[in-house]
């Protein structure tokens, strides 16, 4: 009985140890979960952050509207999502996990897939448009803002006319799949300064390169 009543009652699992809000991170990769989702181009911050944590030997567990796992960086504690409520819901648990463990949205990063970016170009930003992208869609509603960091992997745009869905829902090609190790070990290069060493120095470095 007593652990039925623990369960309505007692407060959820944090997953920060951190109690400083400044040094408190949060890394949203979007995608959409399922095999069928998996090596698709709209699924790229998933991949993103699969290769972070596989190269921190980090493993993500079920919770609270997605995958979550968490990255320790010279005092700084970051919390890597990825969502499971479908690319068009992104928002949600975004604003669910920032809410829970006290991130500032100076401190969010957003992994996407950019079709107006060539294949593997990289380029940070604080602030733009949804791009008619769905996931960001999502979260400039539920943010009422468009105020927040975003890292944009290009997938190009290797499509006819009405076929973009086709497109970022397909799979990478032969091409693709032998430059992706590269771009995605300099991807989690990219998520570590964003951590240590800011927006701005990171953008610097890393845009378009």
């Amino acid at each position: 009985m007593f652990n039925f009543i623990k369960f309505f009652f007692e407060k959820p699992k944090s997953y920060l140890e951190e109690q400083n809000t400044m040094k408190k991170y949060l890394i949203i990769g979007l995608g959409n979960i399922g095999p069928e989702y998996a090596q698709t181009r709209h699924n790229i911050g998933f991949k993103v952050l699969d290769k972070l944590a596989a190269l921190e030997n980090l493993t993500f567990e079920t919770a609270k509207l997605g995958a979550v796992t968490t990255l320790k960086l010279k005092g700084r504690s970051v919390l890597l999502l990825k969502p499971s409520t479908y690319m068009n819901l992104s928002g949600k648990a975004l604003h669910y996990w920032m809410e829970k463990e006290n991130i500032p949205l100076e401190n969010v990063l957003v992994i996407t897939d950019d079709i107006n970016l060539d294949y593997g170009v990289i380029r940070v930003k604080t602030k733009g448009s949804n791009g008619g992208h769905n996931g960001l869609k999502d979260i400039q509603n539920i943010l009422n803002s468009s105020n927040y960091n975003r890292f944009r992997f290009g997938v190009g745009a290797d499509f006819g006319k009405g076929r973009q869905v086709d497109y970022v829902l397909g799979k990478w090609n032969d091409d693709e799949k032998a430059a992706m190790p590269e771009r995605l070990e300099r991807s989690a290069e990219l998520i570590k300064s964003f951590v240590l060493a800011g927006i701005t120095i990171t953008m610097n470095q890393y845009n378009n390169t």
